[in-house]
Formats: structure tokens, sequence, C-alpha cells
């Protein structure tokens, strides 16, 4: 295998063939996917939250399976269900788009609780038990929900617990000018997607993945990710800080960055390039604050404004 680093950055080359002008957080999806992380992506529609994820699922060779949600679909929708088999005179499982290398959850906030929820099991433990019988998801596995910030009718806010599912939130936001005009000239004659081709394969992604595991994390940084998320929970704008599975994400998703910029060690400049799309999602602003204009990344920057950053030594006048 090739050097770690070398193959996420021909998977992002890749990617960035479809995807224009979207390099962060484009980096930010491959990290969590090479520390088995799950996305939210919230952003206005037609903007390639779709597309993104098609085009990482056909760079590393995964499967892919998309699920619209809707306020009708079911938990067996999506997991799958058992099916009585007269020849055989036994029932058997026929799984539901969720068993797919590379998922997406499209529009997960117009589906009922009932519904969202049936994603928990697959997202933490990686299966999904149906009629007492419990099946293993694919490896490698990664879910990518997308949710429109603006449409509120008809949609069911995913509750704190799935919230915190996910590793990171990304927001692609709008293309700036130069890159939409060249957009229009890449799809004059076809879609870039269909000429994508693969550059890796899913046995070296899970091997990315098992050599994430061994990027080396001081003791002094792991103590700064803790400080910075429980920062979270005392600040006094918070309703609900970060999570313990919070600092964990920041910890994995760190070690998936050093990696990908090539160092076999993570520096506290990854836990703060990290913070913001790691706990911003999982801290809720109090409702008084919340009145005054608080949002919760304000929160995450002022954390990281007084959270002392380990190694850093106080100016002398």
């Amino acid at each position: 295998m090739d050097r770690p680093a070398a193959i996420a950055e021909r998977i992002l080359q890749n990617v960035e063939q479809v995807i224009l002008g979207k390099h962060d957080e484009l980096r930010l999806t491959l990290t969590a996917l090479l520390c088995q992380g799950h996305v939210l992506i919230e952003d206005v529609p037609g903007t390639g939250k779709t597309m993104l994820a098609r085009s990482i699922a056909r760079s590393s060779g995964c499967t892919f399976r998309r699920i619209q949600f809707t306020p009708d679909l079911l938990p067996s929708d999506i997991t799958g269900v058992s099916i009585y088999n007269q020849r055989s005179g036994d029932f058997e499982f026929r799984p539901g788009p969720l068993f797919a290398q590379v998922a997406v959850a499209d529009e997960i906030n117009r589906a009922t609780p009932k519904t969202q929820s049936a994603l928990l099991e697959a997202m933490e433990e990686r299966q999904v038990s149906v009629d007492g019988v419990t099946y293993k998801m694919p490896e490698p596995f990664i879910v990518l929900a997308t949710q429109n910030p603006i449409e509120y009718e008809g949609t069911f806010p995913l509750p704190e617990a799935q919230l915190d599912r996910f590793l990171l939130r990304v927001r692609l936001g709008y293309p700036d000018q130069a890159h939409e005009v060249q957009m229009m000239d890449r799809q004059q004659h076809g879609h870039p997607i269909g000429s994508l081709e693969q550059v890796t394969n899913a046995g070296e992604i899970i091997a990315l993945q098992r050599a994430v595991q061994d990027i080396y994390v001081d003791p002094l940084v792991k103590q700064y990710i803790v400080m910075l998320v429980d920062a979270t929970r005392r600040h006094e704008a918070t309703y609900l800080g970060g999570s313990p599975r919070g600092s964990l994400a920041l910890f994995r998703a760190g070690q998936a960055l050093a990696m990908l910029s090539g160092r076999d060690f993570v520096i506290p400049d990854d836990v703060k390039a990290l913070a913001r799309p790691v706990l911003g999602h999982r801290v809720i602003v109090s409702p008084a604050s919340r009145i005054k204009g608080v949002t919760a990344e304000r929160i995450v920057e002022e954390c990281l404004a007084r959270v002392p950053v380990p190694g850093a030594r106080a100016r002398t006048s």
C-alpha cells in the first residue's frame, strides 16, 4: 500500500473533479471516512450534497445507496425486512438500502423520529437488528445525512442523541462565481461523475482506517481536548455542552487529519481546526442566549479562546 497521505490525496483530487471550490469541506468529509465517522451535511438544495457522496463512493470503489427520507418512510424501508419463502418454508432477510458502504440519508429531518432512530444502531454499533437477528453492516461504512436548514415545514428536528452520533457537521455553501462558471463548462456535454474513475478500493480504505488508529496523540493534547469539551459544558450560554462522545470524536478526527497532513502525530492545531465541525452540532444554546443571537459556533469559538493551548509559552513583558 502507498503512503496513507498519498492515497487520501488521490481520493481528494479525484472528488474535486466533480465538487469544485470546496477543498476544506471535502477534506473534512474524508477525515470522517478515515476515522469511521458519519457526516451531517447541512445546506440548501442544489449545492452538491448527494453528488459529494456519490463521488467518494465511486473514487473508493464502494457501494452507494441513496435513501430519500419522507414522512411516510418506515424503519423497515431502511433496514430491511424478513419475507417468508414458500419454497424453503422459512423467513429470509432482504437487506434494505442502508446496507451500503456509502449510504446517503437525504433530507433526514423529513422522516418521523421513529424512522430516524432506525439509523442509531447502524451508525453507532455498525449492525442492524431485525426480528431478533443481528446483521453486520458492510465495511467500510459511512452515513452521509443531509438536511435543509431553511425548510422547517413538515420536518422533524433531529434529537440531541442522534446529532451526537454524527462525527462532524459540514456546510458546503454556494460556490463562488468563477467555480460556478467552470461547473457549467464541465457539464455542457454531460456530468463529470459519469467519467469519474476509481482511484482506490474498499480494502485500502479499511487499511487507512486501521492506520489512523496508530497515530500518536500526546497526553497533553488529550488533556487539551477534554478541557475544550468541558469548557463547552461550563459556558454561560450553554444549555447542553459536548458529551464524552464529542471528546472521542475530536480525538479520532484529530488522528485522521494528522494522517491526511502526512504526520504520525496530532498537534493542537489539528484539534483547533476540527473543533467547530465536531462540536458545533453537539452544543445546545440556552433559550435566553438564543434570543440574544448567540450561536453554537460562537460558543465553540469562545471556548477555543479561553482554553490554553498546550506547549504555548506565556508572554513576558
